[in-house]
């Protein structure tokens, strides 16, 4: 299952799940199920493959996107806490892709200033643009 031009996950969750039938240690079948729930609103089931997905093992860049799927749809979900613990372990990480760590400490200022931390989240929010000046923070 590969994200198309249009930014839609090809194959369904539906379609996705024969595969982890076949193959249930297929990690990469856990993740694009993961993004496949997650573009349905189905942030539980979301949760549960990006975890599921973790757990057997994906490659460096793919464990840094699962985690920050899973962070996205624990927030959307109301597990904040959980959600600051994945753009924590991105941030841990340190991925060499500077969008990617921008991408988490503002979404980890985001999930904070929710939380009603806007010291941390200002925090976040000057890392982020240390790393990306050029991006708009807001």
């Amino acid at each position: 299952m590969l994200k198309d031009a249009m930014g839609g996950y090809r194959g369904t969750a539906t379609e996705i799940s024969r595969i982890i039938a076949e193959h249930p240690d297929n990690a990469e079948a856990y993740y694009n199920r993961g993004n496949a729930r997650s573009s349905c609103d189905d942030y539980e089931g979301a949760i549960g493959d990006f975890t599921m997905a973790l757990k057997i093992g994906l490659r460096f860049r793919e464990a840094i996107t699962a985690y920050g799927n899973r962070g996205m749809a624990r927030a959307k979900a109301g597990d904040l806490d959980g959600a600051i613990e994945d753009f924590s372990e991105i941030i841990k990480r340190k991925p060499s892709n500077k969008r990617l760590l921008c991408t988490a400490y503002k979404n980890r200022a985001l999930v904070k200033e929710k939380m009603g931390n806007s010291e941390g989240g200002a925090g976040d929010r000057k890392m982020a643009h240390l790393l990306s000046p050029d991006v708009n923070i807001q």
